[in-house]
């Protein structure tokens, strides 16, 4: 399988979402927090895998990393619905990330950490 367009992993997020509309509630402002608390669950999940299992197992162990993979799977999938929720469009998206890609790239970080300093 070839890699996944921001646009093909909403599209697919939306066709679970019409699938299971009637139990998994609205897509409605209203409700992105709720996607965002399930998505931090999920990154809970991950965050057990590498507690419990090291590093070394994702990288060696194909079952680890496999469960790995579908919890981050879960997060991402939790992400994109809470942008749908907040009606993000995946230009929105792609938009917003080059903006901050481009000011990252542009930072002292050394600058940064020393705001925080004592």
């Amino acid at each position: 399988m070839s890699e996944l367009k921001i646009s093909d992993l909403m599209k697919r997020q939306h066709e679970l979402y019409m699938k299971h509309k009637d139990d998994w509630g609205l897509r409605e402002p209203a409700f992105g927090k709720d996607s965002i608390l399930w998505m931090v669950d999920e990154l809970g999940e991950v965050i057990a895998i590498i507690k419990k299992k090291g590093a070394n197992a994702i990288m060696e162990d194909e079952h680890v990393r496999a469960h790995y993979l579908e919890e981050c799977s879960d997060v991402l999938m939790y992400y994109l619905d809470m942008l749908e929720c907040f009606g993000i469009s995946a230009e929105e998206l792609t938009d917003a990330f080059d903006k901050k890609w481009k000011s990252n790239m542009g930072r002292s970080w050394a600058e940064n950490e020393a705001m925080y300093e004592d």
